[in-house]
């Protein structure tokens, strides 16, 4: 029977091929293979490494579906194993470092981050690194992802490269970056522009699928976005204007206290209510008029409940709504991506046990051997547990042949949760020792530990009450140590006994064990080294009797309490929903990573544009100390209540990047954010509002909301899972809760057909259907 390989040329094949389907070319390299296959003499070596490139074709293609990545790569052998080496993980987080290390480099750039404090009227002058040092540093990653460009342009082949926008976009931002940094080193690094700080944060956003995922998701909802936005503004201009018809100026001063404030002129009175529509000007807007007529505060409240209440909250459900649809088409990618690289590791696996020719009976059925399966599963890059169950379920085949429904069953496993199993307890024969198992192995006495730390927790907080107002001489420490000993040894004693009880493995097997026992033994650490270097306190003295440790008394006993009442977190496994709630959280930072990235780069950016337009415009008044007043002075400052300056918010500045994203955060709180707006207008121009108000748009209008969206979508695929189950049960499930499987009950699986008809367009992979 006459077999062929998958590949045109897949041992033989030159370095050249980038995928083209020269059909030529291609019919010679099938007619030689056929050729070769006719002599029966020499051919097995030829034939063994054919099915060792099988299987390596299916190792990587498993590996590909594991974390959803495309199969449209090179497929020959050397190919496959520079793949693999690139997506090792050696590899992917040293990329991923030199990543963190040139976004880095704005911190320590002029303007220097590297001062301890960022208030401008005491502020020292910074560190400047001298010239060559970070760009040398810089220069050394932009060869890094030269090579990281190369690498991929070669593995997916020209024609696959010519239509990857993101990876045309990544040659052109290095590019933009060599060329500003030659400007930069001919300069002598005295140049008061830097573009490539600008466009580094791109270098993070193309190493990440799911980044740019959800970023074409962002970008597929701005429309709705805007309909909503401008339907804001629209209410907004409204009451803008109707707000300066009511309180326009008036004959008598007395009266004018509104119309000064806020609604003096267009641009004022548009951002007082663009404020008060963030509610941080709230109430402080209205009580001019409110104190003169309790009627102008309908104005107010009316504005509020429709801007506040009802359209922000409709922009979030609509962004929530359109955005949860996008990523979940993207998630329906994912999924499709998966099922195809399982489906193309099954091809391979049985393309050697078929026939090519038109004498192909008409029955046969594609299988996979089991054996040449487990060879392959020996080879996959995988959570052992997910290995595991996938190779004890092929070998329960009878015949030992996998078809191609089976094949893709087995994979199924990712999708399960994994059911953490605690090693069996230890057998003992004596009969105290049976005892001791029975007791600490009981749920009862979980509580009585429970009810002991929050004892404990109670003592603290009583003996810090009565001694708030005394300082650290005039504090008794005699009871406080005997309580934390009495307390101690109880947590000793039963960290050891449930020990006992479960053994070893058994003890550790329980993350709160885990948790609880370190702490423990921290305590009894910290509670030694106070008695071998203080003794015990006694009740008359005052102050450390060795004033001069490395560590204080109190600062040891503080540390000790401080402990104790971290130490009461043990309840939350025992309590359904605050374990949900706290697994939740260690989700959203394991699994949401992509969409703090895509924050992370937007704070990037606007702090680099904020240095670039305000770099230096606030600056104190001549000759200001910390604590001197700025009545007398002259100039753009103001010593009003509420304001910048009588507020001394002087950290609160664009001086240098590290000072820049504390400011954005601030802005992003929306907490008095109007001062900043303020500030930046008196001391700048009024156009400057545009950027704080793009920011607070996409900051705490647009991904606040969509976070808030996420985490309620994550807590609600945890609660619906877990509300069939035990306490217990919640502890030992691992649940599969990234992104693809918080959406994958909406998900649909793609038919054998939609399959088949991609793996055909395979640039690399051509099967003889």
């Amino acid at each position: 029977m006459e077999e062929e390989p998958l590949l045109t040329g897949s041992i033989n094949r030159s370095s050249g091929d980038y995928g083209s389907h020269d059909s030529d070319e291609h019919q010679h390299k099938e007619s030689s293979r056929r050729l070769s296959y006719s002599v029966t003499g020499d051919d097995s070596e030829e034939q063994d490494a054919y099915s060792d490139l099988y299987i390596q074709q299916a190792v990587v293609f498993i590996e590909d579906a594991i974390q959803y990545r495309s199969i449209n790569h090179r497929v020959d052998s050397g190919s496959l194993q520079l793949y693999r080496w690139y997506y090792s993980r050696i590899c992917q987080w040293g990329l991923g470092f030199t990543i963190a290390v040139v976004l880095a480099l704005a911190l320590i750039e002029r303007p220097s981050s590297l001062t301890y404090t960022s208030d401008i009227r005491f502020k020292p002058k910074p560190w400047e690194p001298p010239c060559g040092l970070t760009e040398g540093i810089e220069i050394v990653c932009l060869c890094i992802f030269i090579l990281d460009v190369t690498v991929k342009s070669y593995l997916i082949g020209w024609e696959e490269f010519r239509m990857n926008k993101w990876l045309i976009g990544y040659v052109i931002v290095i590019a933009a970056s060599v060329i500003d940094w030659m400007l930069s080193i001919s300069m002598m690094c005295n140049e008061s522009l830097r573009v490539r700080r600008l466009i580094r944060p791109f270098f993070l956003l193309q190493n990440s699928s799911l980044m740019k995922k959800t970023l074409k998701c962002i970008k597929r909802t701005l429309p709705e976005i805007a309909s909503v936005v401008l339907l804001l503004a629209l209410h907004l201009c409204i009451f803008t204007m109707i707000g300066m018809l009511i309180f326009a100026k008036s004959d008598d001063p007395k009266k004018n206290g509104e119309w000064e404030t806020y609604f003096k002129n267009l641009p004022k009175a548009l951002s007082s209510l663009l404020v008060l529509l963030t509610t941080a000007n709230n109430p402080d807007v209205m009580i001019p008029a409110y104190s003169l007529n309790r009627g102008y505060s309908i104005f107010f409240i009316l504005f509020s409940v429709f801007g506040t209440y009802l359209l922000m909250n409709l922009m979030t459900a609509i962004i929530y709504n359109q955005f949860r649809g996008y990523l979940l088409m993207s998630v329906q990618t994912s999924i499709i991506r998966r099922r195809l690289g399982i489906r193309a590791a099954f091809e391979v696996l049985c393309c050697p046990g078929r026939g090519h020719t038109s004498t192909q009976s008409e029955g046969h059925v594609e299988r996979v051997a089991v054996n040449m399966f487990l060879q392959v599963m020996g080879r996959v890059h995988m959570k052992s547990y997910c290995r595991q169950d996938i190779i004890k379920a092929a070998q329960q085949f009878p015949d030992g042949f996998i078809d191609g429904e089976a094949f893709q069953r087995l994979f199924n496993e990712l999708d399960k949760d994994f059911m953490k199993e605690h090693p069996p307890k230890p057998e003992y024969s004596s009969s105290a020792l049976q005892h001791i198992q029975y007791i600490y192995s009981h749920y009862y006495i979980t509580v009585l530990g429970n009810v002991v730390a929050l004892a404990n927790v109670i003592c603290v907080c009583t003996v810090l009450v009565l001694n708030s107002e005394k300082s650290a001489s005039e504090r008794s420490y005699f009871y406080m140590e005997i309580i934390n000993c009495a307390f101690i040894m109880f947590y000793l004693i039963e960290m050891i006994l449930k020990i006992v009880a479960h053994g070893w493995r058994g003890y550790l097997s329980f993350r709160n064990n885990i948790f609880d026992g370190f702490l423990t033994v921290l305590l009894l650490a910290l509670q030694i080294a106070i008695f071998i270097t203080y003794k015990t306190p006694s009740d008359s003295e005052e102050v450390d009797p060795v004033p001069h440790r490395v560590m204080a008394l109190w600062e040891m006993v503080r540390l000790v309490n401080m402990l104790i009442v971290f130490r009461f977190l043990r309840i939350i496994p025992e309590i359904k929903l605050m374990a949900v709630v706290a697994s939740t959280l260690v989700d959203l930072v394991k699994n949401l990573r992509a969409f703090a990235g895509i924050l992370l780069v937007v704070y990037y950016v606007f702090a680099v544009l904020g240095i670039w337009l305000f770099q230096g415009a606030i600056t104190p008044p001549p000759n200001m100390s910390l604590n001197a007043s700025t009545e007398n002075s002259t100039g753009p400052y103001s010593m009003d209540c509420g304001t910048f300056e009588q507020l001394e918010y002087w950290p609160n500045n664009f001086d240098d990047f590290a000072s820049s994203l504390v400011l954005l955060y601030n802005i992003m709180v929306v907490n008095n954010w109007h001062v900043f707006t303020d500030a930046y207008t008196r001391y700048t121009t009024e156009w400057s509002l545009v950027y704080f108000v793009a920011w607070w748009m996409t900051s705490s209008v647009m991904w606040v909301n969509l976070f808030v969206a996420l985490i309620l979508e994550n807590f609600t695929y945890k609660w619906d899972r877990s509300n069939t189950m035990s306490v217990e049960d919640v502890e030992r499930i691992a649940y599969q809760s990234t992104v693809q499987f918080m959406f994958r009950e909406h998900v649909q699986e793609p038919t054998e057909e939609e399959l088949l008809a991609q793996l055909h367009q395979h640039p690399h992979l051509h099967l003889s259907w």
